[in-house]
């Protein structure tokens, strides 16, 4: 059972969520009858389950400990919804990344919850990102300096990668309006420049295709691709469609396009690229890979670590988040940072003695652990732990303990029976929730 309690009266029991919330006197307690819990947790409801330490709005470093199970996730999910900034959740892996992001969503469903996902590649890898996962990462950049109000979940090594500066992405989009004019050949030159693939038929990220008066394209960052119905030059109609029947579902009055890469491919931006490639590399231009693909206007696989050629400067993940921001960080991401970066310089040595793929070195790809932390010192950060701490200045210990054990003996006479004891001595209200019915 992943859960634990504070103090009495309530707790939570569901397959991934299980909590008991704080205390409260009697007369205080809402009738079984009333609306979902989940609903105390929205953020205009002005009681919170917990009893939150303040926030400062200066910079500085708080710990907050004793947060076992689910609880770490509520406080984080009370904390976001009531702050009148945005958070940024830092947590050592993918995993609980990934984790954290689903029990946000269940507690704060109405919070605003992003996930920057990590490219899922080794550094110096010969491979580039799944589409979908670039569709995902571009999505959130974008809409990251806009939100005063929400969540950015990101493991702390995806965090360190260096990214195409922010001017390119907020400068790339496109949005199109039914009764727009559009040149068809302009508009596939701008999609190919953009990093869109023309396919025969769209079925993923990143695809478009041109028959006759319609286009069919699939945004990054787009839940369902889009076809357009052109009448002489002019958009007709715009309609999203599953890719996997190709058939039309709704109507829509615009589409925003973002660029398909996390850097550009137009012909000038390519050509500057091979300019600077040339000024860094002594190597044989015929026989690189990379070199090669590019002139021949293919994308070379593993063209991510190549990101700064394509640009004067780089940016952060950091540069991206909106000015007032707070911080949520788990124990670890330290020792995460630089075991990554160990592995990082390990991997460049080992693969830099290739001719024919010379290597940028590891820090005009990723940002030094201690540029990092340093970085997170210009915001208010609290340390998030489900470890015990002891209260003092700048430490809050909650009034949290792990359940029993609960698990369903199936094979016993009585599976539920520590359930049934449970049950028996705890001396508050019982609230059981499921993932479905």
């Amino acid at each position: 059972m992943h859960g634990c309690h504070i103090d009495t009266h309530y707790i939570i029991f569901a397959r991934k969520y299980s909590v008991i919330l704080r205390k409260t006197d009697s007369h205080h307690l809402p009738p079984l009858q009333s609306p979902p819990l989940l609903q105390r947790l929205e953020p205009d409801l002005p009681v919170p389950v917990l009893r939150l330490p303040h926030l400062s709005a200066a910079a500085g470093k708080q710990h907050w400990g004793n947060l076992p199970g689910a609880t770490l996730s509520l406080a984080i999910a009370e904390a976001a919804s009531a702050a009148k900034r945005f958070t940024l959740l830092l947590t050592a892996d993918s995993q609980s990344a990934e984790r954290l992001e689903q029990e946000l969503k269940f507690f704060a469903p109405t919070l605003p919850v992003l996930h920057f996902p990590d490219w899922e590649t080794l550094p110096y890898d010969l491979f580039s990102p799944h589409q979908d996962i670039i569709s995902q990462r571009i999505a959130s950049l974008y809409r990251l300096p806009e939100l005063e109000h929400g969540v950015l979940v990101v493991p702390i090594t995806t965090a360190l990668h260096r990214l195409a500066p922010t001017k390119f992405l907020l400068g790339s989009s496109l949005v199109l309006d039914v009764g727009q004019k559009l040149d068809v050949e302009a508009m596939r030159t701008r999609l190919e420049a953009s990093g869109y693939r023309y396919v025969d038929t769209v079925y993923e990220h990143g695809e478009f295709t041109v028959r006759g008066a319609l286009i069919d394209l699939f945004p990054m960052g787009s839940k369902l691709p889009f076809r357009i119905d052109l009448f002489d030059d002019e958009i007709e109609t715009l309609r999203t469609f599953d890719p996997d029947t190709q058939r039309s579902i709704d109507k829509v009055e615009s589409v925003r396009l973002l660029p398909a890469r996390e850097f550009p491919l137009q012909k000038e931006e390519v050509t500057r690229f091979k300019a600077r490639f040339r000024e860094r590399f002594d190597v044989d231009f015929r026989r690189s890979p990379i070199f090669q693909d590019l002139s021949s206007g293919i994308t070379p696989a593993g063209i991510e670590y190549y990101i700064p050629l394509f640009f004067e400067e780089t940016s952060t993940l950091f540069d991206y988040l909106p000015q007032d921001t707070q911080v949520f960080s788990l124990p670890g991401i330290e020792q995460a940072a630089e075991n990554f970066w160990n592995d990082v310089r390990n991997r460049y040595e080992e693969r830099r003695v290739d001719p024919a793929r010379p290597l940028l070195p590891p820090a005009e790809l990723f940002l030094p652990v201690e540029d990092c932390f340093a970085r997170l010192k210009n915001w208010p950060r609290v340390v998030a732990s489900q470890q015990d701490v002891d209260a003092g200045a700048g430490r809050e210990r909650f009034p949290a303990q792990s359940l029993p054990d609960l698990s369903i003996e199936a094979k016993a006479t009585q599976p539920l029976a520590a359930l049934s004891r449970f049950l028996d001595d705890f001396p508050g209200r019982v609230l059981f929730t499921a993932e479905s019915a």
